[in-house]
């Protein structure tokens, strides 16, 4: 088997307002496949899409739970410039977002800041002088 992920879907509990966030706040623009009950986003080969909580709930078939504070998952958005994560960092907060840490030198040797988005799912936003981006802005690592 190929090692892949195809689609990451996060339950929002307000499709319009999300979506609203993330092309104004990440600069990702909706895909055309979108429609009124979820929407997805081209990032590289991935596909990232939002879908109502609790019909993505009823889609598994387990009931509508509210997620605790720490999931022990996180999203992570690699960009060219430390001057790059602070524009980022500074439009989502601009957009109600809550800065869990602010953006700052890492142990690891790079720079970087964790945000909430309005339903509790947390990004890393980071420069990472170790994993440099391609044209296409992906991370191509070491084999």
């Amino acid at each position: 088997m190929f090692p892949r992920i195809n689609l990451i879907t996060l339950g929002v509990s307000d499709l319009q307002k999300s979506v609203l966030f993330y092309e104004t706040g990440l600069g990702w623009k909706k895909s055309l496949e979108s429609n009124d009950k979820v929407a997805f986003f081209q990032i590289g080969a991935l596909v990232f899409a939002l879908f109502g909580e609790k019909d993505l709930a009823d889609d598994i078939g387990i009931p509508f739970q509210k997620r605790q504070e720490y999931s022990g998952i996180t999203l992570a958005q690699n960009v060219e410039s430390e001057i790059e994560v602070d524009k980022i960092i500074n439009g989502v907060r601009k957009l109600g977002a809550v800065i869990l840490k602010e953006p700052q030198k890492v142990f690891w040797g790079g720079y970087s800041a964790y945000f909430k988005d309005f339903d509790g799912h947390i990004f890393e936003i980071a420069y990472n002088p170790f994993f440099p981006l391609n044209e296409k802005g992906e991370v191509v690592l070491n084999q």
